[in-house]
């Protein structure tokens, strides 16, 4: 670090050369060859062409986990990608198959389940506020098994009242009512 200015100070053979490297945002910086000619060191830094732009965006965020159409849609607008733009490549990344909103949707079910923690409605509304279609979704949550629900849901409540009871009846009648 350069204890004068706080930053970092900058070394190998482009410091010594007295040649900087620009900063392209917090904690990025784009390769001296880069900044010399003008391309890109980040998808992000240099607009260019919007659709590679758009590409590149989603592909780094598929890469981490699958996304419903919308939720792309959604962080390409916060990106500014033109709408059209940002629509052609959605097209051809769904007619590939990276996007899948049905896929998506039945995996977000299994394990959303399969942890208990929401039930079909809580699902399908969790979905909707996602981005996927109402029939998509509710065509996914209609895997749910409605006895294996209701049977969670009693064993919640024999836990509450028993853990609420193990207080007193006040204390369990205040906290089980409000």
């Amino acid at each position: 670090l350069d204890r004068e200015g706080g930053g970092q100070a900058l070394t190998g053979p482009s410091a010594q050369a007295g040649g900087a490297v620009p900063a392209d945002g917090p904690g990025r910086r784009r390769s001296a060859g880069a900044a010399a000619a003008g391309g890109p060191g980040h998808p992000e830094d240099d607009p260019g062409d919007p659709e590679a732009v758009a590409r590149a965006i989603c592909l780094r965020l598929l890469a981490v986990s699958a996304r419903p159409r919308a939720g792309l849609a959604a962080a390409l607008a916060r990106k500014g990608i033109p709408a059209d733009a940002a629509g052609r490549v959605l097209d051809r990344l769904t007619e590939v198959g990276l996007i899948d909103d049905a896929a998506y949707a039945q995996s977000f079910v299994a394990s959303r389940h399969r942890q208990g923690a929401l039930g079909a409605d809580a699902l399908r509304d969790e979905l909707r506020r996602k981005g996927v279609d109402t029939e998509t979704a509710s065509s996914a949550v209609a895997v749910v098994d409605r006895d294996a629900e209701l049977e969670r849901a009693r064993a919640f409540l024999e836990r509450r009242v028993d853990s609420a009871m193990a207080h007193g009846p006040e204390t369990a009648r205040r906290r089980l009512l409000g």
